[in-house]
């Protein structure tokens, strides 16, 4: 089960909020809290903000917060105030002050199956008629979620594969 929470219109630039996103994208719901809460860049704390929203939002539907990971983090460019600076003899130059959107995705690194979930209406015939069958797609298949050793030995693996040698031996 996923729960989300969007910021809009933030007053720092994407380039400079996207520096603290890739700090905590992909970590655990509590060690992100922990490392927005000793980051000394401004973008922090509108970040940590958006990560209690998605925890408050996850708290609805009866998740666990030490089972959440961030999914998804996004950090897209928002719409921008034109300002203008005064300049030498007169001239004014015209400025940009960029805002950001932020949109955080929390998801379960192991489901669970006590989870609340919305149920659609249903026909007064079909209530009796056909019982809930479980997606086999959400129980099987490969983690998303992925330990730091693993992510550690992928990037090791990475930079073998990747070395630039101008000569051939």
């Amino acid at each position: 089960m996923q729960s989300k929470a969007t910021l809009r219109y933030l007053r720092i630039a994407p380039r400079k909020v996207r520096l603290v996103a890739e700090l905590i994208r992909g970590k655990k719901a509590s060690e992100a809290n922990a490392i927005l809460r000793f980051c000394t860049k401004n973008a922090a704390d509108p970040l940590q903000k958006a990560l209690r929203a998605a925890l408050a939002a996850a708290q609805n539907f009866q998740l666990d917060e030490a089972n959440l990971y961030i999914a998804r983090l996004d950090v897209q460019e928002g719409s921008k105030l034109k300002r203008y600076r005064p300049r030498a003899r007169g001239r004014a130059y015209p400025i940009q002050k960029k805002t950001s959107h932020i949109t955080m995705v929390l998801d379960e690194i192991v489901p669970t199956a006590g989870a609340k979930k919305k149920q659609s209406a249903q026909n007064p015939k079909d209530i009796g008629a056909a019982a809930p069958q479980l997606s086999k797609a959400g129980l099987g298949g490969k983690p998303k979620f992925r330990a730091e050793k693993e992510i550690a030995q992928a990037k090791r693996n990475a930079r073998t594969a990747r070395f630039f040698r101008r000569k051939t031996v």
